[in-house]
């Protein structure tokens, strides 16, 4: 019998799980797998592991776990979510050109080989840049005549334009907007001085041009964005319908690892009206980063952030007035978050929506040995350590592998519920 790969379905979006079989191998001995993956930007990531063939010479992920290799367990997408980077050596693409994975399966003297296509932009779904009004960005929108729901997607310390995830919600039928507002052409370097008004002028633009159904127009953001969904929230909240916000914060925050060279990390971020908005780490009393400076290999923040939670007055000062908010708000954090403590500032963040009777559906998705990164499904997670964007620091992001993996199916299928409940597509 010759040795294949059956791989359903072979070509598909990147958040549909795979089944993956192998058959005609050896019974009862070793058959090792092994997947390779070259990201858009151009970098290398492999996973490996060993198999016992069945009676019958065959091995199905979704049943059996391996005997050693790159995760435990049975894991469908393991050998996904389990690869490592092994260097550069592909070109360079855009952001939502589809990936292909390939896999070859050994085991005594047999070899089979096969791959399966991930895809961001689904059927009829249109890509328009963006370069009006001030505005860089790049639109999704899905097929048909419309209406459709409108979400804005927005990026965090390590600025850019975040493309794959506003391409995923338009496969789910929302006009989604991957809106840039540093480290992006046409945009400044830094996250310094951020103007609330650019988004103001964003929203507006999303209900004239795009006429969005029932006027709903959604904010989403990672991190640094987390906190920018709801800080527009609060600041707009007649021009917001939701938000769903990835490992946020609920207090404004200085500039960080993203504000310009030489600047004090604690000088502030956003600006309304001409006036900056206070940050929570300025004159802050018990805020103490000194084992952030003096840490001789990767960095963690979160101790820092946890130091600054013991002085109310500051904390009062760079609150977000996140009841204001007119619509359903979903949190998504990690509890190994090593960036900031983004399940601890979900947490108070609810108990403050609660506290001042919030009348909107508060959702908290949390997510146990979890970090900072907390993407689409079926990706690499394993990098919990890496560089930041734009500083360059090494930094320490959290969690485990196994643990980003799961993070990033749930709250990804958390998200879309929540987006359907919001516009009653439930």
């Amino acid at each position: 019998m010759t040795a294949s790969l059956q791989i359903t379905p072979p070509d598909a979006m990147v958040d549909v799980p795979r089944r993956i079989t192998a058959a005609g191998f050896a019974p009862g001995r070793p058959v090792e797998i092994t997947a390779d993956l070259t990201q858009n930007d151009g970098t290398r990531w492999r996973s490996h592991a060993t198999f016992v063939a069945d009676a019958n010479g065959a091995l199905d992920l979704t049943q059996d776990a391996p005997l050693s290799g790159d995760w435990k367990g049975v894991e469908p997408m393991g050998l996904v979510w389990s690869m490592r980077g092994i260097g550069a050596g592909g070109e360079a693409r855009g952001q939502t050109e589809p990936l292909t994975i390939h896999i070859t399966a050994r085991g005594m003297g047999h070899i089979a080989q096969a791959s399966f296509t991930q895809r961001f932009l689904a059927p009829g779904v249109t890509r328009t840049e963006i370069h009006e009004r001030g505005l860089v960005g790049a639109l999704f929108t899905p097929p048909g005549p419309g209406p459709h729901p409108a979400l804005v997607m927005l990026a965090g310390s390590g600025g850019g334009i975040f493309e794959t995830r506003a391409a995923l919600f338009a496969a789910h039928g929302y006009q989604a907007l991957a809106l840039g507002y540093f480290n992006a052409p046409g945009l400044p370097p830094r996250i310094s001085g951020t103007k609330l008004e650019y988004f103001e002028t964003a929203l507006d633009w999303i209900r004239e041009t795009l006429k969005p159904k029932n006027d709903f127009v959604a904010v989403s953001g990672v991190s640094r964005g987390g906190e920018l969904s709801l800080l527009l929230g609060a600041t707009f909240p007649q021009k917001v319908s939701a938000v769903i916000a990835y490992v946020p914060c609920h207090f404004t925050n200085g500039v960080l690892n993203a504000g310009h060279p030489g600047q004090d990390r604690h000088d502030p971020t956003w600006t309304l009206n001409g006036e900056y908005l206070p940050a929570l780490a300025a004159r802050n009393r018990t805020a103490d980063w000194s084992m952030f400076d003096n840490a001789r290999d990767a960095k963690r923040q979160t101790p820092a952030f946890l130091s600054c939670l013991g002085d109310p007055e500051a904390i009062a000062r760079a609150r977000i007035a996140i009841e204001r908010i007119q619509g359903p708000v979903m949190f998504i954090s990690g509890s190994d978050d090593q960036l900031w403590p983004s399940e601890v500032f979900s947490e108070m963040a609810e108990k403050d929506l609660a506290d001042r009777q919030f009348r909107h559906p508060v959702r908290h998705v949390r997510n146990p040995n979890t970090g900072h990164t907390i993407s689409f499904p079926y990706q690499p997670t394993t990098v919990i350590r890496r560089p930041h964007a734009v500083s360059g620091l090494f930094m320490v992001y959290g969690g485990t592998p196994p643990g980003n993996a799961r993070a990033a199916e749930r709250s990804w299928q958390e998200a879309l519920a929540f987006l359907a409940q919001a516009t009653g597509r439930a």
